[in-house]
């Protein structure tokens, strides 16, 4: 039965999936607007700490403001949603321990946080939908494992660049057509230098974050959303940092083809990004089959071998009550890290570094993430860009250019997603699950 179909049983019923959001920027504004033109679930409690961000984003959607109750009480917000109202906070304690929120939502994208979140959603017995990629990379590996034994869904988000790669991969697959590349686009010139001060003016036209610009500006976000899909079905990235050609879509398989076929790529079963098809994401495919090649050029998918299978679009938090929708309904999750971690994005200094200079995150002036196989991150010691926060200081001179190391790094502050990782580097069998 298709997803709506349930959803619409459910609202027939006079049920529906509560979904708790924690993060009220510009993804979860879009997908309480998206959720609330739906049947069958209603974002009934939302977390940020700028509490006007919440309100105005249920008031954009249609709701009343009677229909908006603020409180830090659970007590409080559970009459309130059990009479059909929504409650705001700014703790997201809250959320997570509502016992009448079904589905958690990380929309924070921020990897600390994301891991407290994940963590606790899990213990609570709550699945968790991630629009947070950059905590996935660093220990989803452990989270998935963890959601797998207590009997609920950890899943990254339909919408995002890796789970749209990913729907097209078991789409390939499952018609037995065998995968050789899997992509996106990339919305911006890579710009290696990118910094919240370059990035402002562009940011503030499109009512965005300087610092989350320029973390895809610089390239951040493209290493870190193909090192998920590298998670996910054990390709590898064919260099460290990728090849970024430019193409179109028509030229894809051209560039993309081995170098002794005319192409860039040492080998096959590799992630890669390219300049030029923004937004759209793509799998490069072959068969062993003839007649399913007279067939593919009768399609007018190209003379082959390889051949292309493009999507041109991805609706990001829009799409993410799909994730929620089947975590809730069948228990199925849209991408998680199934191979556990065979690609890694570690940080690689945007400038030169000094000893005591203290780093400043994704998409600061201190940083950038770079894609590498997981096994050169772990012989030379790597920092996962995951881990690269305000909470490290570097402990040497460092040249920019250079990737950090944990030798490198100082840590003046305890954070979750340490604790988290350290416990998934004890088990080796979480790493390669």
């Amino acid at each position: 039965m298709p997803i709506y179909h349930k959803l619409e049983a459910l609202g027939q019923e006079g049920n529906f999936i509560r979904v708790g959001l924690i993060g009220a920027g510009q993804m979860g504004r879009g997908m309480i607007s998206q959720i609330a033109a739906m049947k069958g679930m209603e974002v009934v409690a939302t977390a940020d700490i700028q509490t006007q961000n919440a309100v105005h984003a249920y008031e954009n959607a249609g709701y009343a403001s009677s229909q908006i109750v603020q409180t830090e009480e659970i007590e409080k917000a559970e009459r309130a949603i059990a009479s059909g109202q929504v409650v705001v906070t700014s703790n997201m304690q809250l959320v997570l321990q509502l016992p009448a929120v079904d589905v958690i939502v990380d929309a924070t994208g921020i990897p600390n946080l994301g891991a407290e979140i994940a963590w606790k959603s899990i213990l609570a017995k709550k699945h968790i939908v991630m629009l947070n990629v950059e905590t996935d990379v660093t220990v989803g590996p452990l989270l998935h494992q963890m959601a797998r034994a207590a009997g609920v869904v950890y899943t990254g988000a339909s919408g995002d660049e890796p789970a749209a790669i990913m729907e097209l991969y078991h789409f390939a697959k499952t018609i037995g057509f065998k995968p050789l590349v899997l992509g996106k686009g990339k919305n911006n010139p890579l710009n290696l230098e990118a910094n919240p001060d370059s990035a402002r003016d562009q940011a503030l036209k499109v009512n965005m974050n300087p610092k989350i610009l320029a973390s895809f500006q610089d390239g951040t976000k493209t290493m870190i959303e193909m090192t998920a899909v590298a998670n996910a079905t054990g390709f590898l990235p064919d260099v460290a940092g990728m090849h970024g050609p430019s193409a179109t879509v028509d030229q894809l398989t051209k560039v993309l083809r081995k170098k002794e076929e005319g192409g860039i790529l040492h080998s096959y079963q590799t992630v890669e990004f390219v300049n030029g098809i923004a937004p759209g994401v793509f799998v490069i495919v072959t068969s062993e089959q003839e007649e399913v090649h007279r067939e593919m050029q009768y399609l007018k998918m190209g003379d082959g071998p390889n051949y292309v299978l493009f999507r041109p679009y991805h609706l990001t938090s829009l799409e993410t009550p799909i994730s929620i929708a089947k975590a809730y309904l069948d228990k199925e999750e849209s991408i998680v890290p199934y191979h556990g971690l065979v690609a890694e994005t570690v940080t690689v200094a945007k400038k030169d570094l000094r000893a005591g200079e203290r780093l400043d995150g994704l998409g600061g002036f201190t940083s950038y993430g770079q894609i590498m196989n997981a096994s050169d991150a772990k012989k030379t010691h790597a920092l996962p860009i995951g881990l690269a926060d305000s909470s490290l200081v570097v402990t040497r001179d460092i040249k920019k250019g250079e990737v950090l190391t944990f030798d490198d790094i100082e840590q003046t502050k305890v954070q979750m997603i340490w604790e988290l990782r350290q416990l998934m580097e004890r088990d080796a069998s979480i790493r390669k699950s």
